[in-house]
Parts: C-alpha cells; sequence; structure tokens
C-alpha cells in the first residue's frame, strides 16, 4: 500500500511539472498585448516569444527523452524543473524584448527536457489499467493547462495591471518550481538499468537540424514572407532520411526506429500529430477573434475558454480508466464527439456573432472538451502500449516531438486562412473564426479517418460475420469523415 502510494505521489510531482511548461504554451497569448506595451515589442518580437518556446520544445524532447533512458530518468527531470524555474525568472525580469525571447528559448529548451521524463516515469512506475488511469491524469492536465491558461494569464493581468502584469505570468512558476524540486529528490525513483548506453551525439544533432528545417518555416510563417522558406521542407526531410539511415547502423540509437512496426505506435502517432494540428488552433484562433474581433479583455477571453477545460479535465480521468477496456474504439468516440462540438461551434459563431457569443459557444467547447479528454490521454496510453520499458523515454519523446510539429502546422495553416479572410473582408473576424475552423474540422476529421483505419483492421481480426459485419461498418465510417473532411 504504501509503495501504491509513493507512485501516484511521484506521479503528482511529474503532473505539477507537466503542468507548468505546457501552461506556458497558452498563457503567454493573453499577455502579448501587455508586453507589446510594456516593452515596446514588433510583431516580430512577439512572434518569437510564442514561436521560439515551440521550437526549443520540439527540437529537444527526443535526445532529452533518450538521455533520461540512459542515465536516470530523476536527474534528467530535475535539471529540466531547475532549469525551467530559472529561466522563468529571467523571463519575468527581462528588460527587453530580446532578453525576453531568449529566456523563452531556454524555458522551451527546458520544458522540452521535462516533458518526455514524465511519460517515461509512469511507463516505469505503472503497469495495466493503472498506467491508463496515470496516463488519464496526464491528459486532464494537457487539457487544463492548454485551455486554463489565458484564463490564468487574464487573471494575473488583470491583478497587476497592464504594463507590468505580464512579468507575473513568467513568476507564477517560481514558487512552483521551488516546491517540486525537492519533492523530485525524494519521491521519484533512483536509476536502476545497470546498463550506461551511448547517447549518438552524431544522431542529435542529425534529428536537431531535421526538427528546426521541418519546423521553422511553420513557426515563422506570418514572419517570413515569400516562398523561399518552404525550402526549408525538403531539406529538412532530406536531413531526417540521413538521421534515419544512421540510427539503423548504429549500435546503440537514439530512436527505436522498430517501434513504427508496430501498429499502435506508429498509426497512434499519426493520430496524435492530425490531432493536435486541430487541438491547438482552436485556441489561438478563438483568443483573437475575441480580444481583436470583438475587444475583450484577457480575463473575459480567457474565462471562454473555462467550458473546454472542464469537459477536457473530467473526460481524461474517465477515459484513463475505461481506455484498457475500449481501446481505440474509445479514441475514435472521442474525435467523432470533438468534430460534433466544432461543427456546433461554427454554428453558433454563425448564428450569434456579437459580444455575447461567448455565451453561445460555451456549450459546444464543452462538448469538445469531453471529446477531447477521451483521445489525447487514451491514445497516448496506447501509442506506447507496446513500448519496452527502458526506452519509454525516447518513445514518448518523438510522439510528443511530433505533437509539437502538428501544433506548429495547424496553427501556421489556420493561421494563414484566418488572416486571409480578415484581410479579404476588411475586418470580418467572425468569418474569419469560421473558415480557420473548418480546417480544424478537417484535421479532426483526418485523425478520426485514421482512429477508424486502426479499428477496422482490429475488428477484421474478429473472424466470422461478426467480424466482417464490423469491419464494414467501421469502413463505412471510416469513407464517410474522409469525404466530410473533403467537401466542408
Amino acid at each position: 500500500m504504501r509503495c501504491a502510494r509513493r507512485r501516484w505521489q511521484a506521479l503528482a510531482v511529474c503532473l505539477v511539472a507537466a503542468f507548468m511548461t505546457l501552461l506556458d504554451v497558452s498563457i503567454v497569448n493573453v499577455a502579448l498585448p501587455s508586453i507589446q506595451q510594456g516593452l515596446r515589442a514588433s510583431e516580430s518580437g512577439l512572434q518569437w516569444i510564442v514561436s521560439g518556446y515551440a521550437l526549443t520544445f520540439g527540437l529537444v524532447l527526443v535526445p532529452a527523452g533518450r538521455l533520461g533512458d540512459a542515465r536516470s530518468r530523476r536527474a534528467v527531470f530535475m535539471a529540466g524543473l531547475a532549469l525551467f524555474t530559472a529561466s522563468s525568472g529571467l523571463a519575468g525580469l527581462a528588460p527587453t524584448v530580446g532578453l525576453l525571447v531568449a529566456a523563452r528559448l531556454v524555458q522551451g529548451a527546458a520544458a522540452g527536457v521535462l516533458q518526455p521524463q514524465t511519460a517515461g516515469l509512469i511507463q516505469q512506475l505503472f503497469v495495466g489499467a493503472e498506467r491508463g488511469r496515470a496516463f488519464g491524469a496526464l491528459g486532464a492536465v494537457i487539457g487544463i493547462a492548454t485551455a486554463v491558461g489565458p484564463l490564468l494569464g487574464g487573471a494575473l493581468i488583470a491583478l497587476a495591471g497592464a504594463e507590468e502584469g505580464w512579468r507575473w505570468v513568467f513568476y507564477v512558476n517560481i514558487p512552483v518550481g521551488l516546491v517540486a524540486l525537492p519533492l523530485a529528490w525524494r519521491l521519484l525513483p533512483p536509476p536502476r538499468y545497470g546498463e550506461r548506453r551511448g547517447l549518438d551525439p552524431v544522431g542529435v544533432l542529425l534529428l536537431g537540424v531535421g526538427v528546426v528545417c521541418v519546423m521553422l518555416p511553420f513557426v515563422q510563417e506570418r514572419q517570413w514572407h515569400g516562398a523561399g522558406k518552404w525550402l526549408l521542407l525538403p531539406l529538412g526531410a532530406a536531413v531526417i532520411a540521413v538521421f534515419a539511415v544512421w540510427e539503423r547502423r548504429h549500435p546503440s540509437p537514439m530512436v527505436d526506429l522498430a517501434l513504427f512496426r508496430l501498429r499502435s505506435y506508429g498509426l497512434g502517432t499519426a493520430i496524435a500529430v492530425l490531432y493536435f494540428a486541430g487541438f491547438t488552433a482552436i485556441f489561438f484562433t478563438y483568443t483573437l477573434y475575441l480580444q481583436i474581433g470583438l475587444g475583450y479583455g484577457a480575463l473575459p477571453a480567457g474565462a471562454a475558454m473555462t467550458p473546454f477545460a472542464l469537459g477536457s479535465a473530467v473526460a481524461a480521468t474517465v477515459g484513463g480508466r475505461i481506455v484498457a477496456r475500449y481501446g481505440r474504439l474509445l479514441v475514435a468516440a472521442g474525435l467523432a464527439v470533438v468534430a460534433a462540438g466544432l461543427v456546433a461551434l461554427w454554428a453558433a459563431v454563425e448564428l450569434r456573432p456579437g459580444p455575447d457569443v461567448a455565451w453561445f459557444t460555451a456549450l459546444p467547447l464543452l462538448v469538445a472538451g469531453v471529446g477531447s479528454g477521451l483521445v489525447i490521454a487514451p491514445n497516448q496510453t496506447i501509442t506506447l502500449a507496446e513500448v519496452p520499458q527502458s526506452g519509454g523515454g525516447s518513445a514518448a519523446g518523438v510522439l510528443q516531438t511530433g505533437q509539437r510539429f502538428g501544433a506548429a502546422v495547424g496553427i501556421a495553416t489556420t493561421g494563414a486562412v484566418y488572416f486571409a479572410t480578415v484581410a479579404a473582408t476588411r475586418g470580418d473576424w467572425a468569418l474569419a473564426f469560421r473558415h480557420g475552423l473548418l480546417v480544424v474540422i478537417g484535421l479532426v476529421l483526418a485523425a478520426l479517418a485514421a482512429a477508424l483505419y486502426v479499428l477496422r483492421h482490429a475488428v477484421r481480426r474478429l473472424g466470422g460475420i461478426t467480424g466482417d459485419v464490423l469491419g464494414a461498418l467501421v469502413e463505412l465510417a471510416a469513407t464517410a469523415a474522409l469525404v466530410a473532411m473533403a467537401t466542408g
């Protein structure tokens, strides 16, 4: 009993750190006007405050996961937590935009160090149904942190004042980090692997260059004009191909590419990339619509996202408990619920686009949040189910890198549609949001089609008439999702 309690206490420490790092993805959005006023930041500087964090976050996930697997997850976790806490303080103290961007780059890298250790420790500490519950708790944290970030940021700015309130968006991490560090030392398991595997520095370099080349055009899509930036995509793909060849020949590879032969891992990663491309873009466009289009303050705009956070938190906890029973069917059902909620959200903005829109979008956002809670944690549980414990950190790092890449692509694509509509209509922010929402719905439907594709093969393995009938029904549903995505 004591050992079981200690595992859950260790998980609580990991979840606190995960909450801080994910909160800083979304909390900064509502602080940007305050930062612009306080530091006289340019549009390019504001973009790098957001995108620089995302870029370095995604850059270090895989090597940090590998380092934790090969050495000590506790030591790497504590190093990342200490660096994140220190860089949060430096960001809050920054006297210029340049120093704030530098602090955000370090902060993003520290977040990338922390995140794969959390998933690796869940793989190490929990098995079976308990692992599903642990990932359910992580999923609830992801949903809450992403959706509550604007609300918390708005509250801090309202309390501390518009000009300097943005600094408290970063200062709030310091006491949390200082409390979590000694608890991490006491509760997280010490290293137990006898083998001290190599760290593959050439693989780290190749993957880093490839990730930067692929992600940079998306995170800088609005700042780098012209088509030249997209030449980085084939360059990045070529570097990643060289990385794959290197990893196959390396005696101790950073990423075990054999993982992608597992249907659960390969398709689970694809679902995560597609879903995060839509999931994070919702908050980006909705916050812009409310604040710029309708003149909402930071706090009311953040509060408008609360229904999504509540639905996601409750559903993720439930999803973690039942994922062992329903498997990928639960993920497909969650994606269908998200799609239904987003369609209702589109209709609400179509019917009531004025200042009271937040009241009419509350229920659709709640429905979409419930669906999201049934997607993120269960999908992560299933995706990592067949991964050996010793490689849990690096496997989680690859999965989370895919999520960060999906988020960057989704925000860039949805943002391009959004701002093009604003320019073409001379400021019709409601129409711009609806157009952006169609892109998001398409991405969610693509994730649903991938989930149904997995289900089709699973049910046909049942054999007999039952398997054939269920397989045909799932295939019909997958076709319907693809048609809806193409015509929407």
